[in-house]
């Protein structure tokens, strides 16, 4: 959707905003009128419909959302895909709001420097969008708590939230070069591959140097693997794809608590 005021001919400069913090995922017009169709129909469910997306799909856009954010946007209740209800927080409607000031804001400079250059092309030719995409499921923004530095590899742990801190170990030129320093913005990439599952909410004695608990907000099997979404602190979720034997064999069902294992080397971290 491009940030547009009014009534604009075909041939007219239009922008879109787009957000992204480090290597997260993006925050656009989509994601927003998402958040907005939760807040009018009352569920990921009714929101997904109405917005032409699968509630997978919907789904996984908000907990994206919940993930790089501070505070969750939206909250849900359980209920299953056809009785759970959603809302927004304070803070999602507050985002919401920003972004639709920001977007129209953003109408009016597109609207200038339309009039300035007189061409769009000429505008095309000269500002171009510089993206990075990543395949690791979970991207989970906090800020850097303390840097641990050794011969070759250095531990860096991230405070995710005021409960989770995940700790990564990446050589020392990674850390020079990402400037990563307590206070320090970052994001931890990990694949759901990576993530390891128990049942149960005690500490395990294991070799993993992160260990996070959390309910099952979500399972979904395949014929070979089961995806789990586990919520954790703070509104955030780590997803975890499992062979579908061991999701039997665990009998991981949604509001069964789990632990989700996750070696330091396996914790890839990322900054603006």
């Amino acid at each position: 959707m491009a940030a547009a005021s009014g009534e604009r001919r075909a041939s007219d400069l239009t922008a879109a905003l787009l957000l992204r913090r480090g290597a997260g995922s993006n925050v656009g017009a989509d994601r927003i009128a998402l958040l907005e169709a939760v807040a009018v129909d009352g569920s990921i469910a009714a929101a997904a419909k109405s917005r032409g997306l699968s509630y997978k799909g919907a789904w996984d856009a908000i907990q994206a959302l919940n993930n790089l954010f501070d505070q969750p946007l939206v909250a849900t209740k359980a209920g299953g895909r056809s009785g759970g209800v959603a809302e927004l927080t304070p803070r999602g409607r507050a985002v919401v709001a920003a972004f639709r000031a920001v977007e129209a804001e953003l109408a009016r400079v597109a609207e200038t420097i339309e009039r300035r250059l007189g061409e769009p092309e000429a505008l095309g030719s000269m500002l171009w969008g510089l993206g990075m995409q990543t395949s690791a499921r979970n991207a989970l923004s906090g800020v850097v708590s303390a840097v641990k530095d050794g011969a070759v590899n250095a531990e860096v742990s991230l405070k995710v939230s005021d409960a989770v801190t995940i700790t990564a170990i990446i050589t020392r030129e990674s850390v020079a070069a990402l400037g990563l320093a307590p206070g320090r913005a970052a994001i931890a990439l990990i694949k759901s591959s990576f993530v390891i599952l128990a049942r149960g909410e005690g500490a395990l004695r294991t070799s993993a140097r992160n260990q996070i608990a959390g309910r099952v907000t979500r399972r979904e099997d395949g014929a070979v693997s089961t995806e789990i979404s586990l919520g954790i602190d703070a509104g955030k979720t780590l997803t975890a794809t499992i062979t579908r034997e061991s999701a039997d064999a665990l009998e991981l069902a949604v509001g069964d608590p789990a632990v989700a294992l996750v070696k330091a080397s396996h914790v890839i971290l990322a900054v603006e």
